[in-house]
């Protein structure tokens, strides 16, 4: 009897194990050696213990058996069954040479085993000992303690500025140089414009034109043209760099682009998408200079309102280069009526019509997070100097709206068959939009029964409108207040991503029913598809294939992920650095994220974030409830929650792994234990910070 029992226990042990089902993703490693699976549209990643993994690294694409159970009954786990795909990312480490053999040792967040690599191969390269190389894994062989590779670049020696920013573009897989083919090709496009490229053009050179961009602007692929109407309308152009009619599909430029997907912006660099003479010289709207370009021209009453657009090919000259500050000094301090130049007559019109439009869009159902953006000043050798937040002003907002303005009406115009000049486009067609869903719902009720506990009522959402008008109304509430970050988090984290896509199914944030990205060509492949498909249409053209840009929108949607991942990893390095001769001083903060491992601080002055591990939090256990996002002290009930004020000391900043650990400052009188019999906690997994609610900009 006692047999048939134990069979029977075992039998239901090994039926609650079996896998219920097989997925396919792509494999995040950490520095521990396990992994998670990350399935594209399940929210939930795979849980796979490193003896499970079958020697699959990073950003291998793998199918997994999935089990439902793990320790805690929280996570789903699973093991790997099969490498589908491997990475040709190369990974980041240091030459290491011990006679004829050679590895480079990994010292990544995302890769614990070194690569075994030739050491004659390496030395040809200039590969020295110590050095930061790259490495592309090749292969793992069954028995070999690591896998074998080879070098792909040698990234050169730790700690100089140049070394490190590489290193961060090359741990992305984002090139960092141009090849001599794609450079050799961007020479050869004629400088001059010919009168061949003229005719179909219409001609705005004389008419009033400038581009607004940040003083230390290299590329200026926007400008915009203003005169008044004779019957009181405003004629508003919207004039972008015809990069379309310099970069043909097929060739080497093309590709580079397409492969980029975008510019790149790290804390002191630009990585462009087109080369310098493409971006800087024949497609930068300078002044003083013809420049080639496709526009959008409104005719705008004076509250606003769009009476009629026009859109087609053109030829510009900016009769002035301004900056931001230039642009908002005439806003602040506007000169006396009678008293002002075309020039500053323009930029306050254009400010004017550009809050009517911006209130419009608001009174639509936009949501504004209206959150500041962080910015590491470096000097010359890339030297962290300061740290500050800047928020946009007016003059960042005129263009904002213009553009704005330009990108929903240019996919309106395609999605709704619009007809202009006597070219009918008869039925939407094949186009690129820029789409952002609508929000979960079930963490916007997180976030209201979290707002709840602060005394805040929020309306329950059922719909997209619905829950626009009642974030804004909570937030609103909060505002200045210490709780208000805390809301804004949560509401950020329950917004879908924007994305590229041919399924039209408008800009929730933005409250448009159609949009897309028409502004910016030089910098994102996006735009100049647009540009190619509503030249096409414009010209009769028929619908494109919308599959085959379906596949173009999930790419660039994937390179601009990459690209914002490496632009946050350049500034936390810089942060990092910055921190380095601070060990040991004392901040005031506030809690900015909290997870089952320990809260995270966000400094008052500086805004920059590190985390206090609970295991060092000796005053009592302290355990994590998700539900309020806070962490609750087991013996004295003491609370911490997203927003409270707290002192922190600096225990430590790790410049490789970017890392910055507090010590929470703890008056004595909360020790009524002995700290030295304090429950220790397991490390936490630096590799993925789960559960938790963080300062993060969303985009």
């Amino acid at each position: 009897m006692k047999r048939k029992k134990q069979q029977k226990q075992q039998k239901s042990k090994h039926q609650a194990r079996r896998p219920v089902q097989q997925l396919v993703g792509r494999a995040q490693m950490t520095r521990e050696g396990f992994i998670f699976v990350i399935v594209e549209g399940q929210e939930d990643d795979i849980y796979v213990k490193a003896s499970r993994t079958r020697h699959a690294l990073n950003g291998d694409i793998v199918r997994v058996a999935v089990s439902r159970h793990n320790v805690k009954g929280k996570r789903l786990e699973g093991e790997v069954v099969e490498i589908l795909e491997h990475s040709k990312a190369p990974f980041v480490g240091y030459m290491h040479y011990v006679g004829a053999q050679a590895w480079v040792l990994m010292q990544s967040k995302n890769m614990p085993y070194d690569i075994a690599v030739d050491a004659e191969q390496a030395r040809s390269m200039g590969a020295q000992a110590g050095m930061k190389v790259a490495a592309v894994v090749d292969g793992w062989k069954r028995g070999e303690a690591c896998p074998f590779g080879h070098i792909s670049d040698v990234l050169g020696t730790p700690g100089d500025n140049d070394t490190e920013m590489h290193a961060i573009l090359t741990e992305f897989n984002l090139p960092y140089r141009f090849s001599s083919e794609v450079e050799n090709a961007a020479d050869k496009i004629p400088d001059e414009i010919t009168a061949e490229e003229l005719k179909g053009r219409k001609d705005f050179r004389s008419v009033l034109t400038f581009t607004i961009d940040p003083a230390d602007a290299k590329d200026f692929d926007d400008a915009l043209s203003f005169r008044k109407l004779q019957n009181g309308n405003y004629e508003v152009g919207v004039h972008i760099a015809d990069v379309s009619h310099y970069v043909k599909p097929g060739g080497p430029v093309n590709a580079e682009a397409r492969e980029r997907g975008t510019s790149v912006y790290l804390v002191d660099r630009t990585v462009p998408m087109l080369p310098e003479k493409l971006c800087n010289k024949l497609c930068s709207l300078r002044q003083d200079e013809d420049k080639l370009t496709f526009s959008v021209v409104f005719e705008l009453g004076p509250k606003g309102a769009v009476k009629s657009r026009w859109f087609g090919r053109t030829v510009i000259r900016s009769d002035r280069r301004m900056d931001y500050g230039q642009a908002q000094a005439i806003i602040e301090n506007p000169p006396a009526e009678g008293e002002r130049s075309p020039l500053e007559e323009a930029i306050l019109t254009l400010n004017r019509l550009a809050r009517q439009l911006r209130d419009a869009r608001f009174r639509a159902g936009a949501i504004n997070f209206d959150r500041p953006e962080m910015k590491v000043e470096v000097d010359e050798n890339g030297k962290p100097l300061r740290v500050y937040q800047k928020r946009a002003q007016e003059a960042n907002n005129l263009i904002e709206e213009f553009m704005l303005l330009a990108n929903r009406s240019v996919a309106e115009f395609v999605a709704t068959g619009g007809k202009m000049n006597g070219v009918a486009m008869k039925s939407a067609k094949t186009f690129v939009y820029r789409v952002h869903g609508e929000p979960n719902y079930e963490k916007l009720e997180g976030l209201r029964g979290f707002a709840s506990n602060f005394g805040y009522k929020m309306a329950e959402a059922t719909n997209g409108k619905g829950a626009a008008r009642s974030l804004r109304e909570l937030l609103a509430a909060a505002q200045g207040k210490p709780e208000y970050d805390a809301f804004e988090n949560i509401a950020l984290r329950s917004m879908a991503k924007a994305v590229y896509s041919t399924d039209n199914i408008g800009h929730y944030g933005l409250a448009f029913p159609f949009y897309t990205h028409f502004t910016s060509p030089i910098r994102r492949y996006p735009d100049l598809m647009v540009h190619r498909l509503l030249g096409s249409y414009l010209r009769g053209g028929n619908s494109e294939d919308k599959s085959k840009f379906e596949r173009e929108c999930v790419h660039a949607s994937e390179r601009e992920l990459v690209a914002a991942d490496a632009e946050r990893t350049s500034v936390k390095y810089k942060l990092v650095e910055y921190m380095q001769d601070k060990v040991g001083m004392e901040f005031d903060g506030a809690v900015s994220g909290i997870t089952e491992w320990g809260m995270y601080v966000e400094l008052e002055e500086t805004h920059i974030e590190g985390m206090v591990p609970l295991r060092e939090m000796l005053s009592d256990f302290y355990e994590f409830d998700e539900g309020h996002y806070r962490l609750v002290g087991r013996r004295t009930r003491r609370e911490y929650r997203l927003g409270d004020r707290v002192r922190i000391k600096v225990a430590g900043a790790n410049l490789e792994h970017r890392q910055l650990d507090f010590e929470l400052i703890e008056n004595e009188e909360d020790y009524s234990l002995d700290p030295a019999a304090a429950p220790r906690r397991t490390p936490a997994p630096r590799g993925k910070r789960s559960r938790s609610v963080s300062k993060r900009k969303t985009r």
